[in-house]
């Protein structure tokens, strides 16, 4: 959980850092993220682990926790990265990702994730997810930056990028059926 304001940072000594968490870089501000507790960890390792399973099939490239440069002033750190395949290797993404998810803390305030989502798509990036893991909800941006509601399936247009919902929240439900 976020728990100390932002501080500035010259972008070098950002750049030079090894933060544990990782943070993000805003406009000169070092910023905490918010610690994902075990239901935002499932859901995270879901992704990461079925994305890379069709990765050769998709043709693309997964990364959790990839440090991506969204403007000269910003450096975002999604969940999850998904880029093509043919992206070259960059330490830090600079070119727009296909999508870049985010999945809620409990901490977390819609107008931030806003913030996040608008980032991204000023940046290039294809698409965006917000996944609730709380309330199983998912959201998928539209071209105008909103989010709209998924009820069954997350997709990208333009690729083989399917995912039901209920794989994505599958193990949480049986984890949380055991306690």
């Amino acid at each position: 959980m976020a728990t100390s304001a932002p501080v500035y940072v010259p972008l070098d000594v950002y750049l030079n850092t090894t933060y544990r968490p990782d943070r993000e870089w805003i406009k000169g501000k070092v910023r905490e993220r918010n610690w994902g507790e075990q239901s935002h960890a499932c859901v995270q390792g879901f992704f990461t682990y079925f994305l890379r399973l069709h990765d050769a099939e998709w043709d693309i490239r997964v990364f959790p926790e990839q440090r991506v440069q969204t403007s000269a002033t910003n450096y975002r750190i999604p969940d999850v990265c998904v880029v093509r395949r043919a992206t070259p290797m960059e330490p830090i993404v600079q070119t727009p990702p296909l999508i870049c998810i985010e999945i809620l803390s409990r901490e977390d305030r819609m107008s931030d994730i806003q913030e996040r989502v608008e980032d991204y798509l000023t940046m290039g990036v294809q698409t965006v997810w917000v996944v609730d893991p709380q309330r199983r909800r998912a959201y998928e941006t539209l071209p105008s930056g909103a989010l709209q509601p998924v009820h069954a399936e997350l997709t990208l247009a333009g690729t083989g990028i399917c995912i039901s919902l209920a794989d994505v929240f599958a193990e949480l439900d049986e984890m949380e059926a055991k306690s």
